[in-house]
């Protein structure tokens, strides 16, 4: 990440500075099974000092990387699968009044079990996964025991396409808010 402090002129003509988080953008993957149920990681996140339930995801670690790609790798490498068919679920932006942190959710079924690469990574290598029926994400959203803004986005977005109150995009949906500053300023 870093940190940039912008000079703008504001809607009522005022100008103000605004420091703003770049960050990469990220990925998010509600995978679903047949019997609908979606793959949960339990994961140790330190900024909050607990471990949180979330879905599979990872950030655009390289410029002009395929988000439908990185979301392949991060459900291969954190839950050990991979998708015969994607979909975009739903894009959000975690916290748009001081970063520009963007992550494109992915819905992935045709699920086939695979092992996971040994990334030597000590966080991923603690994960654990587990199958939780859609209706039960809903309820511990609901709750207050999924917490994870993205994991929330995601369990609620799915639920609407269930539904059939909604309806999911081709993995190349436009995507206009996805952060380019940070790997512009990573590029030679």
């Amino acid at each position: 990440m870093a940190l940039r402090a912008d000079s703008v002129v504001m809607p009522g003509g005022r100008e103000a500075i605004r420091e703003i988080v770049e960050h990469p953008g990220a990925v998010a993957v509600a995978a679903v099974d047949a019997d609908d149920r979606l793959m949960m990681i339990l994961q140790y996140r330190h900024a909050v000092r607990r471990r949180l339930w979330e879905m599979p995801a990872g950030l655009l670690d390289h410029a002009g990387e395929d988000p439908a790609l990185a979301a392949a790798r991060e459900l291969e490498e954190e839950a050990g699968l991979v998708a015969a068919e994607w979909s975009v679920l739903v894009d959000t932006v975690s916290s748009p009044g001081f970063s520009e942190e963007a992550v494109r959710v992915f819905l992935a079924s045709g699920l086939t079990e695979v092992d996971r690469p040994d990334l030597g990574d000590d966080e991923e290598s603690e994960l654990e996964t587990r199958w939780i029926p859609l209706a039960e994400a809903v309820a511990m959203v609901l709750r207050g025991e999924i917490v994870n803004a993205i994991t929330i986005a995601g369990i609620l977005a799915l639920q609407v396409v269930r539904d059939g109150h909604g309806e999911t995009r081709p993995t190349d949906a436009e995507w206009p808010d996805r952060p380019t500053n940070f790997a512009a300023r990573k590029t030679p």
